[in-house]
């Protein structure tokens, strides 16, 4: 060996080796007759300079006790015996050592001039660290919780230290030459890395290049059944030639970091993976999936059928409650097995689950918990782990971790049934608040569709309507709530029942708009002050969107406007498709700007198609390509009107279902036969009243209703009279044979007669009132040129009934 190898070595022995260490021999009187190069590279003496000279010349202290011990034979203990001084240097400095005298076994006392001791000394302060590190070894051996262990070329175990004995439970002399392999069967889980002790020692043993902190995981020889980690590193030894001696291995038990770490992990999972939907049993399998394997072998979540509902929590008999299975899921299911129905499951006395339900708190064995699905205090359900065989049990930290995971899942399923209920309220009251079934209407054919949204999105606010209006014409209506649930169903309500009252005064397109537009952009307080009968919306402010349309039959004239609300397509009784341009007009709730009406002439036949933007757009296409798309189902106008729906239904829906709420509404028109409209110009005069009477009666007598001829006579006569007396102009008298007989009188006046009762002593004001009580309905419409008062009476119940409109 060379001396850098053997100063290396001495390191080993301590600065006391005699190989470094400052080293005197003295005779026994203790004069120095022997001085090395180390001694004078401590001391700073030459040695012709302390050759000679007694040991009080550097070590003073020394020099009585020197002294003493050369007339005695030593003991044992005094032979190994290290101890402080204080000597003096060359230069007259002092400096701590510490020293140690090795007595000469074949010195004689009689001999005072020969070699009687060595003295070896070394500075104090690399005597200290020296000792530091050899107790920072004894601790490493005997004290560290780091298990050690070398093994040799062929990786067979040659040494371990006190934490590693304990781990394996068995003396070094029985496992010297065992592989690790046969000490701890398990494998190595950290990616990346192999996978079995013997490549990845082999590998460090090969290479040198160290393998840190690679997880293992085992059994532990004196915890059999019981799986734990430990975190690994492993290096390789050589001495200072290079030569390799073999390999190191140290390791520290990780389970209780690694099952902290998992149970983080599995939460953090939990929060990114549970309740992603408002959906009970959706919820429900989304515990199983995070939870199985990782957690338990098999998970399963009951629900309270009460709950699952959309309801309250309820009891069922004998205050157990009903449950029903929602969700199941085993470590054995092949990931593409579809989810099992939801089903009831009744509990036995005595298992957990029952015990559960009994005491209404956690219950546990050692591979099972049952913990209570609970929100609020209230019981909503069971989700029950079970390791079944597994030989893993389930310790405190993993009870909490299923108490946190239940408290998650209760949490998100609370919500999911609120929303349910919510949906469903939603959805009743926006049912009931359309058109159950729209009545027949001799202007139009009419078929419609109503989809609401999913239930991601929930139930919005969009709604139409047909609505009858005085002289056979009808009023059609498609609107849209921006929003979805409660409040938008309740605004749509609202506005559809606005629409209704403000049609039935018969109010032209553009004004209808202007009178809701006035609604919906009243103020909540103004609102509250009375300023308005009709309710208005509450939500809304420029999220409202509506079109108005009046067809009339006799004229075949539509009149349109809209208010931010997609226009209607126009078809052809031959097929061809237009958009027409109506003006466009601002969202209700805006205020101040005006509505504009489109007027157009349909021939008998046409398709008039009205709809929400719902129907249009989808999530991979926008309104203009909806709208394309629609217009070449409705091109193929011979098609029945319900069967046009399910056409374009399917084609612009093809799911069912869509992000937002989707209507669609269409009406086919159609013209009312000449025979059965008798009209006629009479002069403003008083002989005008007789005339009326007589044509009226006369064309009551051609159609069959002769029975009508009183009141309606009657009608007449107070009707034109009225018009004659306070109107100027010509006056216009109409009958309408349809599905009831309808009189109307115009004039150019735009006063409105008022229903009244008359005093005992007035000398008018009665005719109007016994009208009243003769006709089923009456009514004034107004026109750019006048007002139209019109009355309805309902056929006699022998009459076969007004003949369907041609079309």
């Amino acid at each position: 060996m060379n001396a850098w190898n053997a100063a290396t070595s001495a390191d080993f022995r301590g600065p006391l080796d005699v190989t470094r260490a400052a080293t005197a021999v003295l005779d026994a009187r203790g004069l120095v007759i022997g001085w090395s190069a180390a001694a004078r590279k401590l001391l700073g003496y030459a040695p012709e300079e302390i050759i000679g000279r007694p040991i009080g010349t550097f070590l003073p202290d020394a020099a009585d006790a020197t002294a003493a011990a050369g007339t005695t034979q030593p003991s044992p203990a005094e032979m190994v015996n290290i101890e402080t001084r204080t000597a003096r240097h060359a230069d007259g400095h002092r400096l701590a050592v510490a020293i140690t005298m090795c007595p000469l076994a074949d010195t004689l006392p009689a001999a005072p001039r020969g070699p009687a001791r060595v003295m070896v000394a070394t500075a104090l302060d690399d005597l200290r660290y020296w000792e530091s590190r050899q107790a920072m070894l004894h601790g490493l051996a005997t004290q560290s919780p780091v298990g050690l262990a070398i093994y040799d070329e062929a990786l067979r175990l040659t040494w371990f230290n006190t934490s590693y004995g304990r781990e394996i439970g068995l003396p070094l002399r029985q496992l010297i030459g065992k592989r690790a392999d046969e000490l701890y069967p398990g494998e190595f889980v950290t990616e990346g890395y192999p996978h079995t002790l013997h490549t990845v020692m082999g590998h460090v043993l090969a290479t040198g290049e160290p393998f840190l902190d690679l997880h293992f995981v085992g059994e532990q020889p004196t915890d059999p059944g019981t799986k734990h980690v430990w975190s690994c590193s492993y290096y390789r030894l050589q001495d200072p030639d290079g030569r390799v001696l073999g390999v190191c291995e140290d390791s520290f038990d990780i389970t209780d970091r690694y099952q902290a770490q998992r149970r983080l992990n599995l939460l953090v999972e939990a929060g990114r993976r549970i309740g992603t939907t408002l959906d009970m049993v959706g919820t429900a399998r989304e515990v199983t999936a995070v939870a199985v394997p990782d957690f338990a072998a098999t998970v399963t979540v009951d629900l309270l059928r009460s709950v699952l509902e959309g309801g309250d929590p309820e009891p069922g008999e004998a205050g157990m409650p009903e449950l029903v299975r929602v969700a199941a899921r085993s470590r054995d299911d092949s990931p593409d097995r579809p989810p099992l129905p939801p089903y009831p499951v009744v509990y036995q006395r005595g298992t957990l689950p029952y015990r559960s339900l009994s005491s209404g708190g956690l219950i546990r064995t050692e591979r099972a918990i049952v913990v209570p699905l609970r929100a609020g205090g209230t019981l909503m359900g069971l989700v029950t782990f079970d390791r079944g065989d597994s030989s893993s049990v389930f310790d405190g930290g993993e009870i909490d971790l299923a108490d946190e995971l239940v408290i998650r899942a209760a949490v998100s399923i609370d919500n999911a049934r609120r929303f349910a209920r919510e949906h469903a309220a939603a959805l009743t009251l926006q049912r009931n608040l359309l058109p159950q079934r729209l009545p027949p209407q001799s202007a139009v054919d009419m078929a419609y569709r109503y989809l609401p949204s999913d239930d991601r999105a929930g139930v919005g606010g969009d709604w139409f309507d047909v609505i009858g209006l005085s002289g056979t014409r009808v009023g059609l209506v498609v609107g849209d709530v921006v929003g979805h649930g409660l409040q938008a169903a309740a605004t749509m309500g609202r506005l559809r029942t606005t629409v209704r009252a403000l049609a039935r005064m018969d109010l032209a397109p553009d004004e209808l708009l202007s009178r809701l537009d006035d609604l919906v952009g009243q103020t909540p307080e103004e609102r509250a002050a009375g300023a308005v009968v009709e309710p208005a919306p509450d939500d809304v402010a420029t999220g409202v969107t509506c079109l108005y349309a009046v067809y009339d039959p006799v004229s075949r004239h539509c009149t349109t406007a809209r208010a931010g609300h997609p226009p209607p397509v126009l078809v052809t009784p031959g097929g061809e498709v237009s958009f027409p341009d109506l003006p466009a007009g601002p969202p209700l709730g805006l205020g101040g700007l005006p509505f504009e009406s489109w007027e157009t002439e349909l021939p008998a036949g046409s398709l008039l198609a009205l709809f929400t933007d719902g129907l249009l757009r989808g999530r991979d296409r926008d309104v203009d390509s909806g709208l394309a798309l629609l217009g070449e189902v409705l091109r193929e106008n011979h098609r029945p009107l319900e069967e046009l729906c399910d056409r374009a239904v399917a084609q612009l829906l093809p799911s069912g279902a869509a992000p937002d709420d989707a209507a669609l509404l269409l009406v086919r028109t159609r013209e009312l036969d000449a025979r059965q409209v008798a009209a006629w110009e009479l002069p403003a005069e008083p002989a005008a009243v007789s005339t009326a009477r007589e044509l009226a009666t006369r064309q009551l007598a051609e159609w069959g209703l002769a029975e009508l001829s009183y009141a309606t006579e009657l009608a007449v006569s107070e009707l034109v009279t009225n018009a004659v007396r306070h109107a100027s102009g010509p006056v216009h008298l109409r009958l309408l044979r349809d599905l009831a007989l309808v009189t109307e009188v115009s004039d150019t006046g735009h006063t409105s007669p008022h229903l009244r009762y008359a005093a005992s002593d007035d000398e008018g004001g009665r005719g109007l009132f016994i009208v009243a009580q003769l006709v089923q309905r009456w009514g004034t419409r107004y026109t750019p040129f006048g007002k139209t008062i019109w009355t309805e009476q309902a056929f006699p119940l022998h009459y076969p009934g007004a003949p369907r409109p041609v079309g």
